[in-house]
């Protein structure tokens, strides 16, 4: 019965992560900024850091299966 919720969680969090990820990486290839009115480093430096906490935050939700 547990499995459900962790599935929903881990696949919510993976996908949040995943496209935080790509839309960074986007931007930056661009050369447009990550949020408006930010430097530029700290934004996508903060954006990438996210992504990539929630991406862990979906494996280990996964682990939970």
């Amino acid at each position: 019965m547990e499995s459900g919720p962790a599935i929903f969680a881990g696949l919510v969090f993976s996908l949040f992560g995943g496209g935080i990820l790509a839309w960074t990486v986007v931007r930056v290839r661009h050369g447009e900024p990550v949020a408006h009115g930010v430097n530029r480093v700290a934004s996508a430096t903060l954006a990438s850091l996210a992504g990539s906490g929630a991406l862990t935050l979906g494996a280990w939700c996964f682990t939970r299966v």
